[in-house]
């Protein structure tokens, strides 16, 4: 029974899941019935857009009452700490606030960014296992401190759809950005490519290594045209570091190098490869204009499946409360 969603296993069997993707995807609104009368509270604590409407549309699809709650814009202000003296800005603590959310809903959805200040705060996931802790109610993920697996889910299905070889080579390569950004969306990338059927490989400057328990079994190669070569899927995304080597250097940029970009060289380098991005995505630094508005860019059918990676999550967890 599903009663919480943010790793690889809590899906199950991914072979399934992967079937359960594309027969929700050829007929969308078939479990309807399984929504009524049920109610998805997405409580939001960063900015989204590809998150927010897709997994709203799923819950839709699913016949789903839907309640957003923006905590930063019309919510009072929430401390996420215990033991603090409440003197400050925040009005309410998450250990109020949180069993009074779930009285109002039957799923609890939550987006909550890294602070990247704190590595032990944040990889012990202190917001959202609160949520689990104290709600009493079904927790999905739509994106933690340092795990995003939405958009893993919608990556892999899109993987499946486009891939040309059983077993494909899917290489995960950092590039340059002007802002430190988190880890959430590598980490769970590389969890769930783990578990998938390809060949997977993932590249990055020294000092950008991922924590050992999302890298897993994957080849890390620090050359990035060597990863590159024969790649059928390249996935282009920045991190900042993870503070595996170096716990200092957590949440720091320590690398601006533009050779790792990706633009025509970089995609000749494999097997007539397709890029993939999780979106939003800076021109210029993750990849040029050319490449991600080119015929083999995937960006947008891969934004499109995160309706269906949502749509296939929420059914389980309802199908689990009945």
């Amino acid at each position: 029974m599903m009663k919480k969603f943010f790793h690889v296993e809590d899906i199950g069997n991914l072979n399934k899941a992967i079937k359960d993707a594309k027969e929700v995807k050829a007929n969308r609104y078939a479990y309807q019935n399984l929504g009524k009368n049920k109610t998805l509270l997405m409580i939001f604590f960063n900015n989204s857009l590809r998150t927010r409407l897709s997994t709203q549309k799923a819950a839709m699809n699913l016949g789903m009452n839907v309640i957003v709650l923006d905590v930063n814009a019309g919510a009072w202000k929430l401390e996420t700490e215990r033991g603090v003296i409440m003197d400050g800005d925040k009005s309410e603590h998450l250990l109020e606030a949180i069993p009074v959310m779930s009285c109002y809903c039957d799923i609890i959805a939550v987006r909550s960014f890294a602070g990247l200040e704190n590595r032990e705060f944040d990889y012990a996931e202190t917001i959202v296992n609160q949520f689990v802790k104290y709600s009493g109610k079904p927790v999905v993920a739509m994106e933690t401190a340092t795990v995003h697996p939405l958009q893993a889910f919608a990556d892999l299905i899109t993987i499946e759809e486009h891939k040309q070889t059983a077993r494909p080579k899917v290489v995960l390569t950092w590039a340059p950005h002007c802002r430190a950004l988190p880890q959430a969306v590598p980490n769970s990338f590389a969890e769930w490519m783990n578990a998938a059927d390809v060949d997977f490989v993932i590249t990055h400057p020294e000092g950008y290594e991922l924590d050992p328990r999302f890298v897993g079994e994957a080849r890390v190669e620090y050359d990035q045209r060597k990863a590159l070569e024969g790649a059928d899927f390249v996935y282009a995304k920045n991190w900042s570091c993870p503070g595996v080597k170096n716990l200092s250097d957590y949440g720091r940029i320590l690398s601006k190098d533009m050779s790792w970009t990706i633009d025509a060289e970089h995609m000749s380098w494999t097997n007539n490869g397709r890029f993939m991005h999780c979106l939003p995505v800076r021109r210029g630094l993750i990849v040029t204009d050319d490449v991600i508005e080119g015929e083999r860019s995937l960006v947008i059918p891969e934004a499109a499946n995160r309706e269906i990676s949502a749509q296939v999550v929420l059914k389980r967890v309802l199908e689990a409360l009945k």
